[in-house]
């Protein structure tokens, strides 16, 4: 198992894309840390799997973070993976989103991969070895309109994995970020279809066709790839076209 004998925290972890991460790195060997606000969910989550603990954690606070990380090192073990995939969104354009929901979901969907970085990169360097995977977006590949704090949050995770990786250059650790577009999670499902409607795959992604991508990231099978932006979009950010129902001969 890819995973077998190593530890990694997710953000997020307690639902949608997060708990498939928990479920599918628990079941290759990972003993996980599954990390939020939700505390019934995550809980819930955790008691389901052998290899499993719920940590609640606030990732916009730092202080949450340093004991979280303190917990998971002394009842699981160092910290092989980390896999930064909390985020909040909240509709608003330029001129109607107010500044303090700007502000909030900066500090969660950026703020928070960072100070996740900074608490486990320090170990990580330490023993040579480690992979981070930082959820950003295809928001974080193109703009849309009427969600400016996301898609300036998920730019800005997409630039702060270029930077940390070069940070973390010659010391083992390696840090990607992945891009989903339109995921059937409880966020994803409150899309309109016409999202993806005339993208190549014209369908809502299911939450393991994400994971099987941040799982690759997060092993070793990914030992050459580092400050990487890998899209799990169905063809969303590549342009624009028409897509039709009939097969070419």
């Amino acid at each position: 198992m890819r995973f077998d004998g190593k530890v990694a925290i997710v953000t997020g972890g307690a639902r949608g894309m997060g708990a498939t991460h928990v479920r599918e790195l628990v079941t290759e060997g990972a003993r996980v840390a599954v990390c939020d606000l939700l505390d019934d969910e995550g809980e819930a989550l955790a008691g389901e799997l052998a290899h499993a603990r719920y940590c609640h954690l606030d990732v916009t606070d730092e202080a949450e973070w340093r004991s979280v990380v303190r917990t998971v090192e002394d009842t699981l073990g160092p910290v092989d993976v980390l896999v930064n995939n909390a985020g909040i969104m909240t509709y608003g354009g330029v001129e109607e989103q107010s500044p303090e929901h700007f502000r909030r979901i900066v500090d969660v969907n950026l703020v928070g991969a960072f100070l996740g970085m900074h608490t486990v990169l320090p170990g990580m360097r330490e023993r040579g070895h480690g992979a981070v995977v930082n959820v950003s977006s295809a928001a974080g590949m193109t703009g849309f309109a009427n969600g400016i704090g996301y898609v300036a949050s998920k730019w800005g995770v997409r630039g702060m994995t270029k930077a940390a990786a070069l940070d973390m250059a010659g010391s083992g650790v390696r840090i990607n970020s992945v891009h989903p577009g339109v995921i059937r999670t409880p966020m994803g499902e409150t899309a309109s279809p016409d999202l993806f409607a005339h993208q190549p795959v014209a369908r809502i992604g299911e939450p393991e066709e994400v994971t099987r991508m941040v799982l690759f990231l997060a092993s070793d099978d990914a030992s050459y790839t580092t400050g990487g932006e890998f899209l799990i979009d169905g063809g969303q950010t590549i342009g624009l076209g028409g897509h039709s129902d009939t097969a070419a001969d």
